[in-house]
């Protein structure tokens, strides 16, 4: 393994992992894993694949959902686990009817295609120029900066409606060709999704609206539940996860993806106007936004494992 940080102060535990989450296709839904492989870019495989629309070359996201949104009706998961070797191993993707494809599925391009009513095409491979679409609704709020959505302006979406959308790189922080949005890890804790729940009463709050790779439970040094949105002072620290080191990017960014409709979870928007009224957050070089959760990197590369204790130094 390679190792990347040397920092040996002793550390006092603060919870312990409480689920891992692997999402093989950007945007689908995924698989929730008992142990995992941490790489440089991750969960070992996590959003390996990817849509692409054919027409423009833009890697479809639900986060433009008029267009994509029914990507997270559908599943993936791996035929084999990936491994440091091949990364990205065939997916099996089942749709919403209960029609099921493979990546090497000779007709898996135009079964999606159908699916998703356009051209587009399946892949692993992500070329360097790459962006997504993100659509920012008139009627939630405050979500993000009105200079970062003017710099990535990409117009209004052809499909309908007042939002604005902008085009964003894929992967900016992150090493390797995988789909990330940013960094490799996303880190989410259960005292935040509590945080979310107070503030939204009502909406169900659920951990896949989040689609987390690491969710931790986490407790103070009294044993007891710490502040709400704990994440926002992980940024710039080092959180220890079993035998890997992760270190802390920026708070995470939130938007409309998590206000969709998925599997049995209703649309509903309140829990994201709730963020942008109690924990907007200033990140660095793009203004305040809507935060809830950790972007991270990889220090230390190794295994996790459901139960593994977590401490944040």
């Amino acid at each position: 393994m390679t190792e990347t940080t040397t920092d040996a102060t002793p550390t006092t535990p603060q919870g312990r992992l409480l689920e891992i989450h692997r999402f093989p296709v950007k945007s689908m839904q995924g698989e929730q894993l008992d142990a995992a492989a941490i790489a440089p870019t991750g969960v070992l495989g996590d959003r390996a694949w990817a849509v692409v629309d054919d027409a423009d070359g833009t890697v479809a996201s639900a986060k433009r959902p008029r267009r994509w949104g029914r990507l997270l009706d559908a599943r993936a998961t791996f035929a084999s686990p990936p491994t440091p070797e091949q990364p990205a191993p065939p997916v099996r993707i089942e749709l919403p009817d209960g029609t099921e494809v493979r990546s090497d599925d000779a007709d898996v391009h135009d079964v999606l295609s159908r699916y998703l009513g356009r051209p587009v095409h399946l892949t692993h491979e992500r070329r360097p120029e790459q962006a997504f679409h993100e659509v920012w609704p008139d009627d939630v709020g405050a979500i993000a900066p009105d200079e970062f959505m003017a710099q990535t302006a990409a117009g209004a979406p052809d499909e309908g409606g007042a939002d604005r959308m902008s085009a964003i790189g894929v992967a900016a922080l992150a090493p390797g060709g995988g789909f990330v949005d940013l960094t490799p890890l996303h880190v989410l804790t259960t005292a935040t999704l509590a945080a979310i729940e107070r503030q939204a009463p009502g909406s169900v709050v659920d951990v896949r609206r989040y689609r987390p790779n690491l969710l931790v439970e986490v407790v103070g040094p009294d044993g007891r539940v710490p502040a709400d949105f704990v994440e926002n002072e992980w940024a710039g620290r080092t959180v220890d996860v079993g035998d890997v080191a992760v270190q802390g990017v920026i708070p995470t960014m939130r938007c409309v993806m998590t206000t969709l409709a998925q599997g049995d979870l209703p649309e509903d928007r309140q829990p994201l106007r709730a963020l942008a009224d109690v924990n907007r957050l200033e990140i660095p070089g793009l203004g305040r936004w809507a935060c809830a959760g950790l972007y991270a990197s990889v220090g230390r590369e190794g295994h996790v494992r459901v139960g593994d204790p977590v401490a944040v130094r």
